[in-house]
């Protein structure tokens, strides 16, 4: 496995649960990969039930499935407490659930903008929420928000308004929740990352001019990796970053540096 050495103590998470959300693919199943093997016990949360089922059984036994749309209050509740019940604790939350809507700002329909919010943000204050009343009354717990170089940034080469809007949000969402949670023992942290090369970004990848524009404005000129995501929240995860809560850690090559 490349990325950090997940033998290295102060990033085991040996006996700790993880729920991830949108965790049947691309960043989510590397995170859960990882997390597994960093020693802890995983369930993924998704709306496709086939693929869950295939990312779950491919990972092994750490790793279960459960069927949720985070916008779905009902459902993440239900989601939340069958994990707690079989598993008798929720240690670690990462809200990877996300989705874009790339259209001009005035072609953008109120139910395609409204369905991007439910999601990305709507969606992390419901999971949030759920498992900070675990957490809390536990003492303990680490939350990992994706929130996105587009929720620091106005972007520039295609318009996204309702997810950097969404992402903008993420990130003071991240801090209000680590200020208010802080003498909780819960630690509440975001990742923003730059592309990444997953389908998420699939027709971004068919435009080779645009890829290479998106490399041109990346000092390190690459796309990043789920490898590099993921090791980024297993740290913000993990014992190593104890003293480390509201903050937006981006994964980004160096864009935001600019």
């Amino acid at each position: 496995m490349s990325g950090l050495d997940v033998a290295s103590s102060p990033f085991r998470l040996d006996g700790q649960v993880a729920v991830i959300t949108g965790a049947a693919r691309g960043i989510g199943r590397r995170t859960a990969e990882l997390f597994v093997a960093s020693g802890a016990q995983v369930a993924l949360l998704d709306r496709d039930e086939a693929e869950a089922a295939r990312t779950a059984e491919a990972i092994g036994p750490a790793a279960s499935f459960h069927i949720a749309d985070v916008a779905d209050e009902s459902q993440v509740d239900a989601a939340f407490a069958a994990v707690a019940s079989q598993k008798g604790r929720i240690d670690i939350l990462v809200n990877n659930a996300g989705l874009a809507v790339r259209r001009p700002t005035t072609e953008l329909s109120l139910a395609d903008w409204q369905r991007v919010i439910d999601i990305n943000l709507t969606g992390v204050f419901l999971c949030c929420r759920t498992a900070g009343r675990l957490m809390t009354a536990q003492g303990s717990g680490a939350i990992i928000n994706l929130a996105s170089i587009m929720g620091l940034s106005g972007g520039g080469l295609y318009p996204n308004i309702s997810y950097q809007s969404s992402k903008g949000a993420i990130v003071n969402l991240t801090r209000a929740l680590a200020v208010e949670w802080a003498r909780s023992g819960v630690r509440v942290n975001a990742v923003a990352p730059t592309w990444v090369d997953t389908d998420f970004i699939a027709t971004l990848k068919a435009d080779p001019a645009l890829m290479a524009e998106v490399q041109r404005m990346t000092p390190m000129g690459q796309l990043a990796s789920t490898d590099d995501v993921a090791n980024a929240i297993l740290f913000l995860a993990s014992s190593a970053a104890g003293m480390v809560t509201g903050h937006t850690l981006a994964v980004d090559g160096g864009f935001l540096a600019q």
